[in-house]
């Protein structure tokens, strides 16, 4: 039977969620809504009685949209959101049973392999202060013993076929060896002072830009093809689960005494954590709080017609039934049961449309949430509100030349009007018409930027218009360069 533990998710109200996202994102309140709102069902379920938890399913999303209206950024910004496990899979990666590819279980086994890391790394910050301890006791017993070892002497090199007799005729040397002198008080408690004063320079910071030779182990984690049910994958083996296919190799580096301390402290850490239970944790968390984030999903929809890649793609589509239905993966760390997983799905569907998914796994994605085109009045939006805006990030990339850049209002509604009218005029990829704009606008300004330290540029719309007008009323050069 397998013990409960705690296991922990986002507290977060829905609402809280939405803010969070409108942080980085502008518009789409239907798409934060239905995703908020399936993150903050994972939370109740977890306050169930274990009977009735099982028997609640999470309802899978589908998020259609026209490309850049930010379905992916959403699924960014939930994976930095919450503490579940997350992987973002791309659609058009798995082929169906029998093709040569990788096969959808694959990313069930992504998501269990993240979720150990994510554990691994909690339990090794809860012992990192003993830890801590420990390298500083390690390292300062390696500096003690490289000052003191030139006043001992230094022993001399042994050839290999000393080292042989020496092996040969052990018992006859151990009988012979004389005793070795004990350390006398006094040396003994001059030993604990140069000790003490080790520690304290090590802990103060002093002697961080010392460099130290210290031994390194790093495991080789090899990778094998295995024959599985769906044919030939490539697996690799985790060599703390399985140690005799698990080689370790040392190795000796020079490092900074700084380095040196992290290097010890991790070492440390894995030693102190119990392996079985990070895996056994991480397995339970996929299987209860487990997001997988299916994009370009509209890319496996048939047309209708059975013939060419169109099989492929129906095939790579009755696999995904009985992984968003709920079954048993197969995974290194063990079997995952993917009933309580979330499935969140992402397509354009420009070309294809919902309805040419196969019924089976339509009925699997029952919330849909369309995601709606952007204008110019989002594009004004997009690159002022969000932390991560167009303008903030230019700005800052030109301060480290020293140079003050501004934008003012008029300007920004001009970048805004030629992005969503070259939009409209060629192909309307969204958003991401703005990275092409701003990247053109400001191609003549960054290349110049080192002469122009310490400089204040102000970017008005009279420069916009200056650098676009001509490349956007020409509708073939457009298409090319924007």
């Amino acid at each position: 039977m397998r013990i409960e533990t705690i296991i922990p998710i986002e507290s977060l109200t829905p609402r809280q969620i939405v803010a969070e996202l409108d942080k980085y994102i502008v518009g789409q309140a239907k798409a934060k809504r239905a995703v908020a709102i399936a993150l903050r069902n994972r939370y109740r379920r977890q306050q169930l009685s274990p009977e009735l938890r099982d028997e609640i399913l999470p309802k899978n999303i589908l998020m259609i949209g026209p490309t850049g209206v930010g379905k992916t950024e959403i699924a960014r910004r939930l994976a930095m959101l919450v503490r579940a496990p997350f992987v973002k899979v791309e659609a058009t990666k798995f082929t169906e049973v029998g093709y040569v590819g990788r096969d959808v279980d694959s990313m069930v086994r992504d998501l269990t392999s993240i979720a150990v890391r994510m554990v691994e790394q909690e339990k090794i910050q809860e012992v990192r202060p003993k830890a801590q301890r420990r390298a500083y006791e390690r390292l300062a017993t390696l500096l003690l013993d490289k000052t003191e070892r030139p006043k001992r002497g230094r022993r001399r090199e042994v050839t290999p076929l000393e080292m042989l007799f020496q092996i040969l005729h052990q018992d006859d040397d151990d009988e012979d060896e004389a005793p070795v002198a004990e350390e006398t008080p006094g040396e003994k408690a001059d030993r604990r002072t140069r000790r003490r004063q080790i520690m304290e320079q090590l802990k103060s910071g002093a002697r961080d830009k010392e460099t130290i030779e210290i031994e390194v182990e790093e495991s080789l984690t090899p990778f094998v093809q295995v024959f599985s049910p769906q044919g030939i994958e490539e697996m690799g083996l985790d060599a703390d689960l399985m140690p005799p296919f698990g080689p370790r190799s040392r190795s000796k580096r020079v490092v900074t005494i700084a380095e040196a301390l992290d290097i010890y402290t991790q070492q440390e850490a894995r030693k102190m954590i119990d392996r079985s239970a990070v895996v056994s944790e991480a397995v339970q968390r996929v299987e209860q709080t487990g997001i997988i984030f299916l994009d370009e999903i509209d890319k496996i929809a048939g047309s209708g017609r059975a013939v060419g890649p169109d099989v492929s793609r129906e095939g790579v589509q009755r696999d995904l039934l009985p992984i968003i239905e709920g079954s048993t993966v197969t995974t290194k760390f063990g079997p995952v049961r993917t009933d309580h997983i979330l499935f969140i799905a992402a397509g354009a569907f420009h070309t294809a449309k919902p309805s040419d998914l196969i019924p089976e796994l339509q009925g699997r994605l029952p919330i849909r949430v369309e995601l709606e085109p952007l204008g110019a009045e989002d594009f004004r939006r997009i690159l002022t509100e969000p932390k991560n805006a167009l303008t903030k990030q230019y700005q800052q990339l030109m301060a480290t030349e020293g140079v003050q850049l501004e934008f003012t209002d008029d300007a920004v509604e001009e970048i805004a009007r030629i992005a969503g009218e070259v939009n409209a005029r060629t192909e309307n990829i969204g958003a991401r018409r703005l990275h092409t704009v701003m990247e053109r606008l400001m191609e003549d300004l960054s290349f110049d930027a080192p002469d122009h330290a310490g400089e204040r540029i102000v970017i008005d719309r009279a420069y916009v218009q200056a650098k676009l007008a001509d490349v956007v009323k020409d509708t073939d050069l457009s298409r090319y360069i924007l």
